[in-house]
């Protein structure tokens, strides 16, 4: 028979970095079984992203090109416009849907 434990009932060991739950396989051949020691509370470790000023720092003291900038510029608007047609599109093809009548 299997016998299934909820993740919040578990007692077994935890990971120390991501806390989850570490399955514990007996050893074939090991009558005698060891308790693990207890491991301490480590709180979960968040990645943080780099200071912002640190990530600038690299474009410190760059001039810009204008007609590089503007050219970025308009394609970021042409994508931008082409996905508000697309969504406009998508949704009317959505409403269309909706409106056709039924077939009885």
């Amino acid at each position: 028979m299997i016998s299934v434990m909820s993740r919040d009932t578990h007692v077994g060991a935890q990971c120390p970095r991501c806390q989850s739950h570490l399955a514990l396989v007996p050893v074939p051949g090991n009558s005698a079984v060891t308790p693990l020691p207890a491991l301490p509370a480590a709180p979960k470790e968040e990645w943080q992203p780099p200071p912002v000023a640190e990530v600038l720092a690299v474009y410190a003291g760059r001039t810009i090109d204008g007609v590089t900038a503007a050219r970025g510029a308009a394609k970021v608007r042409e994508s931008l416009n082409r996905a508000r047609a697309n969504a406009a599109q998508r949704r009317a093809a959505q409403k269309a849907a909706r409106r056709t009548p039924k077939s009885a």
